[in-house]
């Protein structure tokens, strides 16, 4: 008869490059470290966007409802995605059907009107075939909608596959007063008021410098939409004083991630001090950093991927911009197939020196943390990287300004603990990662995970 009661066994964990990976994750750190650096469907260096989102499905069928609502209104409130979101509410639904925690959830997660529409078309597509509706789905869903004026209605109603009145009709939403009843019949009769938006007024052959100018001076241009279109209106020839005092009033800039100013500077150069001013203005409100503040910034290969597959930003460009609005007494450092110290600059300049301290080449990040260890005083060392790393050599190629620096006693086959506080913000979604351990773990390219980690120390 064979034996039951035999050791237990593990299978080891490695990260992409062949380093010891954490093991022992709890559903919830998996979940995390998959969902907040997340664009859905968007391939990353080492994982195809099928695969990410189909981990992300599995492990949140196993979460505990609360969770996965908790997690969906954080990557959407605080970490600015908007298509991850929709794929945790999809899977609420499953987990959570007949409750409250569903329809109360969808209401808070959905903050654009055409949302409405992309999560029952994320829902029926990945349903199974099967086009039912819960009843907490219809009452979340009700909830949502009566959120939405003329304008974001006006403004989303688009003729695809799911219509915004497709979903007034199934949820069976009930208007707030008579003037939203209005608003509702005209949407269903295809009678709602053409938006006054940039994209609307241009598809119809508008001129470009008129339409831009005269959004800017009514208030009627996002921030987003004014960064993502500066060539636009550098190219048409717009009044660029307007423009500037635009991009300074930071108008609605809160729900704008740190990289989205690198994007526009490469965009139109010669807006690149107004934004630099801007960006750094975002900084002022940022938590200062008590004590001494080590950052250690990945610049391997992997972080040269693109953050989704019609951007021209990397994960180093978000972990760049992480880094540049980090605020208090900071010492810099990158890190690849060596270490280097980087000046300490804040914004544009800072994401700029980053980029260019060193080849962008193999990811040496636990010999880099124990040089960091061994070399340099800190309180807290925060390091960003996409989380890969090769196994430990025990020395490094290079340290900087600092000359040649071996460190060959250096025997670390898993990450090296931190000496103060540690964090690891992770920018990637690869599934294994390293940054557990005595380190504290944060993922994320949302400057919400700085003041996650001023708040944390507050509170110690």
């Amino acid at each position: 008869m064979a034996r039951l009661n035999t050791a237990a066994t593990t299978t080891p964990l490695f990260t992409h490059e062949g380093a010891p990976a954490a093991q022992h994750l709890t559903v919830e750190q998996k979940l995390r470290r998959s969902v907040l650096s997340c664009l859905l469907w968007e391939n990353e260096f080492y994982e195809d966007g099928q695969s990410i989102a189909d981990r992300i499905s599995e492990l949140a069928m196993q979460a505990p409802p609360k969770l996965v609502a908790n997690l969906a209104i954080e990557a959407r409130t605080k970490f600015n995605l908007r298509h991850i979101p929709l794929l945790l509410l999809r899977n609420l639904v499953r987990t959570g059907a007949g409750t409250r925690l569903v329809s109360d959830t969808i209401e808070q997660v959905i903050r654009r009107a055409d949302e409405l529409s992309e999560f029952l078309a994320l829902y029926w597509a990945t349903n199974d075939g099967k086009r039912t509706m819960s009843a907490q789905l219809k009452r979340g869903l009700a909830q949502a909608y009566r959120k939405f004026d003329a304008y974001a209605l006006g403004k989303y109603d688009r003729a695809n596959k799911v219509r915004l009145r497709d979903v007034l009709f199934l949820s069976h939403a009930k208007p707030r007063d008579g003037e939203q009843d209005a608003l509702w019949k005209k949407l269903v009769a295809n009678e709602l008021e053409t938006p006054d938006t940039w994209e609307v007024n241009l598809s119809g052959g508008a001129d470009k410098k008129k339409t831009f100018e005269r959004l800017i001076r009514e208030g009627k241009l996002g921030y987003l939409a004014l960064l993502r279109n500066l060539r636009n209106m550098e190219q048409s020839g717009c009044d660029l004083g307007l423009v500037r005092n635009a991009i300074l009033a930071r108008k609605g800039s809160e729900r704008v991630l740190p990289f989205r100013f690198i994007a526009a500077a490469r965009a139109c150069p010669q807006l690149e001090p107004a934004l630099d001013e801007a960006l750094l203005e975002s900084i002022s409100s940022m938590p200062i950093m008590p004590g001494q503040t080590a950052v250690l910034v990945d610049v391997s290969g992997s972080m040269n991927d693109k953050l989704s597959g019609k951007s021209d930003m990397t994960r180093l460009d978000a972990a760049a911009a992480l880094a540049s609005v980090i605020h208090g007494n900071v010492r810099m450092f990158s890190f690849s197939d060596g270490v280097v110290e980087v000046p300490p600059r804040r914004g544009m300049a800072g994401i700029d020196a980053i980029n260019k301290s060193q080849p962008h080449s193999g990811t040496r990040l636990f010999d880099a943390i124990a040089l960091v260890n061994a070399q340099v005083p800190y309180d807290r060392l925060i390091v960003i990287t996409d989380e890969q790393s090769h196994p430990a050599t025990g020395q490094l190629a290079r340290f900087g300004t600092w000359g040649l620096q071996l460190y060959e006693q250096s025997q670390n086959t898993t990450c090296p603990d931190p000496k103060g506080r540690g964090y690891f913000i992770n920018v990637a979604s690869a599934q294994n990662g390293v940054g557990y351990g005595k380190w504290l773990h944060l993922d994320g390219f949302s400057e919400h995970v700085l003041r996650f980690i001023a708040e944390h120390e507050s509170a110690q």
